[in-house]
């Protein structure tokens, strides 16, 4: 039988786990998912793959661009040699650190298929695929969103694992070191990933190699840390030509770019970035996507955009008839190099998601095996979003709100005091 200075030493040690236990490390993709508080998710950590790996100096620094292939990396190097001398001859659009370049150049014709200037899409290179900006299915929404993981979108995560919502996330390879068990999440809950480049910087801005550095060592990294090489890409701020695209499709990446755009990445109001989302709404009203669906600029980069994107899931979920990765939209069911992993069709996803709404099942995306590891090795600062799991597939979404510390303290004082009791 307890005492009662026994049950008070209990209930002083769940206070003071409630206090800092919160804080505990997390060693793997399971536990890093696991944890709520947002100060504790963007704790940095390390890990021991990017640490044993880089022991040759291989890799980058983290968000620094790249002006070029890291030194003594002869498979970079080799892989770079074999197209450089067929990338076309379009000279940098502006220069590291300063503006893209437009004066001078000729928007008319847009020889060089300039997104920034002319929101071009289709290469005038021969041999390019055009870029996708819609998807191809009638009243769907290529869902997904650009510049993770963030450190702290657990809540956001957990959200559309209750919504049995896949997305496609772009991801940056910077945040993909600096938060590589986040990173995992995604592979994990059966998300698509894309790659979005190394330090996000304007790509027509680089070098011929810089351009190739920025790409080749973001997919390095997320193969790394998830055990997948993406095959598509999205250039930050859409800034893509067809230089950039030629050294892209080298990589084996398509590229992704949109035609809505939220500008939740702004400083604009509230008020107006809710706008943009109700515009594409109202345009599905209208039957703009009748015969093609839509792909929508959207960002994991912070709470704010995380909780617009929570607050929006019931609306666009309502509006359209299909909310569906992009690839799944495309009917690319091998998103990645490797063959352990496959998507659904897009007549299989919108039947399982049918057959999810009526029996609460879920399902879509499966692997075979997918890479983890332990913590050991890199991390920075990032922002942190307090969202957390709100709100059904139809209906209003509540604002979202984690679970203070003071109530899990609460929660383990009380436990320690039943089990007292329950011994007495």
């Amino acid at each position: 039988m307890r005492s009662r200075n026994t049950c008070t030493s209990i209930g002083a040690t769940l206070l003071l786990l409630a206090a800092t236990g919160t804080r505990a490390q997390a060693t793997d993709e399971a536990s890093a998912a696991a944890i709520t508080d947002p100060t504790t998710q963007c704790t940095p950590y390390g890990y021991a793959p990017i640490a044993a790996s880089n022991t040759t100096g291989l890799w980058p620094t983290v968000w620094l661009p790249l002006t070029g292939i890291q030194p003594n990396d002869a498979t970079a190097q080799a892989k770079y040699n074999s197209f450089s001398a067929n990338i076309p001859d379009i000279a940098p659009q502006g220069t590291l650190g300063g503006s893209l370049n437009t004066a001078g150049y000729d928007g008319t014709t847009d020889p060089d298929c300039w997104w920034s200037v002319s929101q071009c899409t289709t290469p005038k290179v021969s041999g390019l695929n055009p870029d996708i900006a819609a998807v191809p299915e009638p009243r769907t929404l290529g869902y997904g969103f650009d510049d993770g993981p963030n450190c702290s979108h657990n809540a956001f995560y957990d959200y559309l694992t209750e919504q049995d919502q896949k997305a496609t996330m772009f991801y940056i390879g910077s945040n993909v070191f600096d938060w590589p068990l986040q990173a995992q999440r995604a592979a994990a809950d059966g998300h698509e990933i894309c790659a979005h480049t190394w330090s996000h910087r304007n790509m027509t801005m680089f070098s011929n190699e810089g351009a190739f550095a920025e790409l080749y060592y973001t997919l390095e990294a997320i193969k790394l840390v998830t055990g997948y090489t993406p095959q598509c890409w999205r250039p930050p701020f859409g800034d893509v030509d067809d230089r950039i695209r030629y050294i892209a499709a080298q990589l084996g990446l398509e590229t992704i770019i949109w035609k809505y755009d939220s500008f939740d990445y702004t400083a604009a109001p509230l008020s107006q970035i809710q706008g943009n989302y109700d515009a594409l709404i109202a345009d599905v009203a209208s039957g703009t996507f009748d015969t093609v669906g839509a792909i929508m600029l959207t960002h994991e980069l912070n709470n704010f955009t995380m909780q617009l994107a929570v607050d929006n899931y019931p609306k666009l979920a309502a509006a359209f008839d299909y909310l569906v990765p992009i690839s799944v939209a495309m009917n690319k069911t091998q998103p990645y190099v490797e063959s352990n992993f496959s998507l659904p069709s897009f007549a299989e996803y919108t039947a399982s998601r049918a057959s999810t709404n009526s029996t609460g099942g879920s399902g879509s995306g499966s692997s075979s095996g997918s890479s983890s590891g332990s913590s050991s090795g890199a991390a920075s600062g990032s922002t942190s979003t307090n969202a957390t799991k709100s709100g059904a597939s139809t209906g209003s979404s509540a604002g979202v709100a984690l679970l203070p510390r003071t109530a899990v303290a609460l929660t383990l004082a009380l436990l320690g005091a039943a089990l007292c009791l329950c011994s007495l």
